[in-house]
């Protein structure tokens, strides 16, 4: 390899984009937990079909598809006053409870050792991001993209397509990494080749999709096989 490898044979992507719940940070199960609490406020179960759902999801899916099932008319749904009931419940468990996903940190370090730039892109609205940020490092990222700050989340691809304007880099020069069914549909729907980890819920194959069981022992290899280098 020659001293940069953006410039080798089997070529590195010019960009990472992290997704953050579920990729990075092991937070599905307190965000389960809090829409289970929400479900039960609405008077029904969060059944596990339901959670598959809203895995993933922007708050205002997340939030209509639970209002849908729990057959809330649209006059009673609160979004603002139900999003800031969640992200307070969600905020005291990460304070208690907020873990990395194994080998997450490893693949961070590894990535900026190969001074190739990173943007995080999550559904989180910023509130809640920039809480988690302080156990993510916010030196690490160029730049963050937030579900609230795009006009639809993922599965759509606004988030991935805002990120690489940011990083200042074509889409199609960047590699990202995701955990879920609706974060995975939103990378291929913008045009971003991708590594899925999935966390809690199976993610369908696609040709742009390369698949690991876990963020351990990741490479430079790795990176560029997915990027579609060699």
């Amino acid at each position: 390899m020659t001293d940069d490898p953006r410039t080798d044979a089997h070529r590195l992507p010019r960009a990472v984009l992290w997704d953050m719940d579920g990729t990075l940070l092991d937070t599905e199960p307190l965000w389960t937990v809090a829409m289970e609490q929400f479900a039960e406020k609405l008077g029904i179960e969060l059944t596990p079909e339901l959670q598959s759902a809203t895995m993933g999801n922007s708050s205002v899916d997340a939030l209509t598809k639970v209002y849908e099932a729990a057959r809330v008319p649209e006059s009673g749904r609160d979004f603002d006053g139900d999003e800031a009931w969640m992200v307070q419940r969600v905020l005291a468990m990460f304070a208690e409870d907020l873990r990395w996903r194994p080998g997450a940190l490893d693949a961070l370090d590894l990535v900026a050792r190969a001074e190739i730039p990173m943007v995080l892109v999550t559904n989180t609205i910023r509130e809640v991001t920039d809480t988690m940020l302080d156990t993510l490092g916010r030196d690490r990222f160029v730049a963050t993209v937030c579900g609230d700050e795009v006009e639809a989340g993922k599965p759509e691809p606004h988030i991935y397509r805002r990120a690489a304007q940011l990083v200042g880099e074509p889409i199609g020069e960047c590699l990202a990494f995701e955990d879920s069914p609706v974060g995975a549909a939103a990378t291929f729907a913008a045009g971003v080749r991708a590594i899925i980890v999935p966390s809690a819920v199976p993610v369908r194959p696609r040709a742009t999709f390369t698949f690991r069981e876990t963020l351990e022992g990741l490479t430079l290899d790795d990176l560029a096989d997915a990027f579609g280098g060699r």
